[in-house]
């Protein structure tokens, strides 16, 4: 799945969502026109927190995780459920 897809079920602004049985505060802000994008989660209650700059490019799309593993990032972006 492209990172594009999985970044873009993540609301834009303020949400919240379950991932491992643990509920986040997330945020999503998009750039330049859509095509840059900052997500910040932080669990709620806890420490853990996910961070990342996401970027198309013309070589393609670049993902930035923020003092973590890639891995870390794509899993949470695939896995996460938005509370509506």
């Amino acid at each position: 799945m492209k990172l594009k897809s999985l970044i873009s079920r993540i609301p834009e602004g303020y949400s919240e969502g379950f991932y491992n049985n643990r509920k986040y505060s997330i945020t999503r802000t998009d750039f330049n026109e859509g095509k840059s994008s900052k997500i910040y989660a932080k669990e709620l209650g806890g420490i853990d927190f996910i961070s990342l700059n996401y970027y198309e490019t013309k070589m393609g799309e670049l993902l930035k995780p923020c003092e973590m593993p890639e891995l870390k990032v794509i899993t949470f972006l695939k896995e996460v459920r938005i509370i509506d």
